[in-house]
């Protein structure tokens, strides 16, 4: 991340799904989209009662309004800049990104993306979920519909190639 980027959009409650053949389970984390970055931030130093109270404004406010381009108070540049030096998260130029699209479905909507990332092609799936169940093991039950087109319109504007 550079000094001079900016938040333009902040998702929490995110659950990451590898699309390999025989994978299993996900991550939680955050999705962060700056002028330059995607960023999916699984390790963060935020204190959890942050956590739960915005994951639950966000619900209401997917309620309201379905646009994936909302930022949350309470987070900024420089948290997002100490989590990043935790290198289980994840920080992707927009080039580096060779596929970005969505899905509707019954269950929700989600955001697809596959990207190429240390000589690696990855491919993922990202849900916002809505409830969560903890045992025994921690895993989305229910996921919101959102809109992902300004999200992933945002991504395909700034490559310089896109597919």
């Amino acid at each position: 991340m550079q000094p001079d980027e900016k938040i333009q959009a902040h998702l929490v409650s995110i659950w990451r799904e590898s699309k390999k053949f025989f994978s299993i389970g996900g991550k939680e984390g955050m999705l962060v989209l700056t002028d330059k970055h995607l960023m999916f931030i699984h390790k963060t130093e935020s204190k959890m009662n942050w956590w739960k109270a915005i994951t639950q404004r966000q619900v209401i406010n997917f309620i309201k309004s379905k646009n994936t381009m909302i930022h949350h108070d309470g987070y900024n540049e420089k948290d997002l800049m100490n989590d990043l030096e935790d290198d289980r998260n994840t920080e992707l130029s927009f080039d580096d990104i060779s596929s970005v699209s969505y899905t509707e479905k019954d269950w929700g909507s989600s955001l697809q993306l596959e990207f190429n990332k240390n000589e690696k092609e990855e491919k993922f799936q990202y849900s916002i979920a809505q409830d969560w169940v903890k045992y025994p093991a921690k895993e989305p039950t229910k996921y919101m519909k959102v809109d992902w087109e300004p999200f992933v319109q945002y991504i395909k504007d700034r490559q310089k190639f896109t597919k």
